[in-house]
């Protein structure tokens, strides 16, 4: 094994502990920012009995293995999704490191990972992505771009401002175009508005042309998962007929 290989090796595992570190954090921000609770006082706790979680039973990952996913103090269950954002947001990390390496677009699309694992997980239990995630990438978009225009293949601050812009107004207008077309066919809301802020802050920081890759594979993804509920439904239905 070449030195050059375990130096990689290394710095991929300092990386995915550096990402799950991230990803410990993020679930106190799944947890809190919803309940509209400080993410940073009062020390993590089990919310089960309020006891407080002493450091060495709150390591990412390994903690939740040893303990067998349960409180130290009062045995209750610990939700998998502590375990699962740790792993994921590590593993992510990591393939963002794996691509890029040594470059200033890296610590940028850490942010993006953490933002998009944050929101996703607090729609899934609240059905609400937070201002946080979505006003805060258009703010960072907009302010990084002119910082960072290599963010838009560009060389100048005015080209990667002006690509952040255009990126903010195509992903935001897009989804605000078809929400309201959606709301004059069905009667009915049909996008939420925090899909229109998180899609124009997703515009802003990475451009226009990853917004039309975004929305096409939504909607491939979408797709292939309503054909799935569809047959998983009827064949519920089939059997219940016979």
């Amino acid at each position: 094994m070449s030195l050059f290989t375990l130096i990689f090796a290394y710095f991929s595992f300092i990386v995915f502990v550096f990402g799950a570190c991230v990803g410990s954090f993020l679930n106190v921000c799944i947890y809190r920012i919803p309940r509209e609770e400080s993410v940073v006082a009062p020390r993590s706790h089990c919310p089960s009995c309020g006891k407080m979680i002493k450091w060495y039973h709150n390591v990412p990952i390994l903690s939740y293995l040893l303990l067998r996913g349960r409180c130290r103090y009062c045995g209750e269950r610990i939700t998998p999704r502590y375990f699962i954002v740790e792993a994921l947001v590590g593993t992510l990390f990591m393939l963002v490191w794996f691509e890029y390496g040594f470059s200033v677009l890296t610590p940028v699309y850490w942010m993006v990972v953490s933002g998009l694992v944050l929101g996703t997980f607090v729609d899934f239990e609240h059905m609400i992505i937070p201002d946080r995630v979505t006003i805060g990438g258009i703010i960072a978009g907009l302010i990084l771009s002119p910082i960072i225009p290599q963010l838009h293949g560009e060389v100048t601050w005015l080209g990667g401002l002006i690509e952040s812009v255009k990126g903010l107004v195509a992903g935001a207008g897009i989804l605000w175009g078809v929400g309201i077309l959606g709301k004059m066919v069905f009667k009915k809301d049909a996008m939420g508005f925090g899909d229109v802020k998180l899609l124009g802050g997703l515009g802003a920081l990475l451009g226009w042309g990853a917004v039309l890759f975004i929305i096409m594979v939504s909607s491939i993804m979408g797709s292939l998962v309503g054909i799935g509920l569809i047959a998983a439904t009827k064949g519920e239905w089939q059997s219940r007929v016979h």
